[in-house]
């Protein structure tokens, strides 16, 4: 039986903290709305919270006028909805999300926090990557707190491999083979994709700089989620994360609009959710329906604000800037 932990949820970040919040907020909206993005909103509680098998989802119902109860989940983030929206041609949106993740609590985890999340249509993954550099820049020199990025990175996954010496990803479909090139020692049960993240948080994000902006792309197809397969070379997704030093801030598809290829991936997340013994969340139908009406390239991204205002103002923990949040005290 493991010892219960206790929290403390009377925190209040000091006024200065929250004026650096209300800072950022201005910059990201001055930042969107000068380049005429729509802001939009769109609902909380959802019948579909997010297919990934890593995320865990608050559960609530709404009992509707015939006193009959739907079970719907607190979202996980906003892009099941906002991917509809670009199915009913709004072109560019951004929207600041509160959003819910379950089981999800430590120096960088909440389970409740801010998403912003912004999608170009038509755009490219390129596009994206410079709205990401520009807004970051933007943000910290509106927050005014220690930490500014200088510079940014471009770096793809087979070059922030090799470069340390280990082998590249893309070339080792095999996980054996793997599990050698990355220099892995094998666990019982380990999957390719558990092999690649020990070997990243190991030997690869380490050597991401403090001070500069990373954004790292070409991840491999089998880690493509919700986005498009590089049609340039077939083992790559369109998709690059983002990182503050070793801090991962957020996570960008060139948009996958095929949905059958779309309903493949969710029915194998729906699998993968069964057999590591977690609750299978329904596919959302209407987000197949809606992603075969987008006819042009689209990208997006979401990115964790609150992640990066503790950056910014250089706070241990994401609780430093979050009112009401669970705090350990024992």
């Amino acid at each position: 039986m493991q010892p219960t932990v206790s929290v403390d949820r009377s925190h209040v970040p000091p006024r200065e903290v929250l004026e650096a919040r209300k800072r950022m907020n201005d910059a990201v909206r001055q930042y969107f709305d000068a380049r005429s993005f729509l802001e939009v909103e769109t609902p909380i509680a959802v019948p579909s919270p997010g297919l990934e098998p890593h995320l865990e989802a608050f559960s609530t119902e709404e009992i509707g006028p015939d006193r009959r109860s739907e079970r719907l989940f607190l979202h996980t983030s906003p892009e099941y909805a906002m991917k509809r929206m670009l199915g009913r041609d709004l072109g560019h949106l951004y929207q600041l999300a509160r959003v819910f993740r379950n089981g999800e609590r430590s120096r960088t985890h909440a389970p409740e926090f801010t998403m912003l999340e912004w999608y170009r249509m038509p755009g490219l993954l390129e596009d994206v990557m410079d709205d990401t550099e520009e807004l970051i820049q933007q943000v910290a020199a509106a927050v005014g707190g220690p930490w500014h990025p200088h510079g940014a990175r471009r770096l793809s996954v087979s070059e922030a491999f090799t470069r340390v010496g280990l082998g590249d990803p893309l070339a080792f479909p095999d996980l054996s083979e793997l599990q050698v090139a990355l220099q892995v020692p094998p666990h019982p049960g380990d999957s390719w994709e558990d092999v690649f993240f020990r070997a990243f948080l190991d030997r690869v994000e380490n050597t991401f700089a403090n001070d500069e902006i990373t954004l790292l792309y070409g991840y491999p197809a089998r880690m493509a989620a919700l986005a498009r397969i590089d049609p340039a070379d077939p083992r790559r997704a369109e998709r690059f994360e983002v990182f503050l030093g070793r801090m991962e801030l957020g996570n960008a598809f060139g948009e996958l609009t095929d949905p059958l290829e779309q309903r493949r991936r969710f029915e194998q997340d729906q699998s993968d959710r069964l057999a590591a013994g977690k609750e299978v969340y329904p596919i959302d139908e209407g987000l197949l329906q809606d992603l075969a009406k987008i006819h042009t390239n689209a990208a997006g991204i979401a990115i964790g604000l609150d992640r990066l205002l503790m950056r910014c103002l250089g706070v241990p923990a994401i609780q430093d800037v979050l009112c009401f949040s669970p705090r350990e005290v024992s």
